[in-house]
């Protein structure tokens, strides 16, 4: 790996983790349906996703789960949620990518798909099948928050802010 594929990496890491922590001090949301968010952060995901490539996106994501889940709650429950949601995500996304979708179509199915992964890994984790009950809810949020993320993420590609 080349000192400037590491240097992007680290940037883009570190710009997705600073955006998570200060939405992490905004959690009105949870108060609607715990553990909702908007996942401001995935604007970088999504941007990273475009502009470089899957792996890249899938490292800084996993990358940006560990050191939230490091500052801020822990590697408990939050930490195995967040982690299964955003490689659901983007699976998700790198998979509908190749279709004829918008960006910000390619957004609200990772939103989509982060919740679902949300959900699944709860009902493993807890041993309780009655979470399936949050998931209409989490997705009745997912794509409004899709929608926010795509358009942020549209945005900026079209600035081009992360050319080489």
């Amino acid at each position: 790996m080349t000192t400037k594929r590491i240097t992007t990496i680290a940037m883009l890491t570190a710009i997705s983790v600073v955006i998570a922590i200060i939405e992490s001090y905004f959690a009105f949301l949870n108060s609607i349906v715990p553990g909702l968010k908007l996942g401001l952060a995935n604007v970088i995901i999504v941007l990273t996703l475009y502009r470089y490539n899957f792996k890249t996106a899938l490292l800084v994501s996993i990358m940006r789960v560990f050191i939230v889940s490091l500052i801020r709650t822990g590697f408990g429950l939050n930490f195995f949620f967040s982690l299964v949601g955003a490689i659901f995500s983007i699976v998700a996304m790198v998979l509908v990518k190749k279709t004829k979708l918008s960006i910000i179509g390619v957004s609200i199915v990772g939103s989509i798909c982060h919740s679902i992964g949300q959900v699944l890994i709860g009902i493993m984790i807890l041993d309780n099948n009655n979470i399936v009950y949050y998931l209409p809810y989490l997705l009745l949020f997912s794509i409004p928050t899709g929608v926010v993320i795509g358009m942020i993420a549209k945005k900026v590609l079209a600035y081009d802010i992360f050319k080489n």
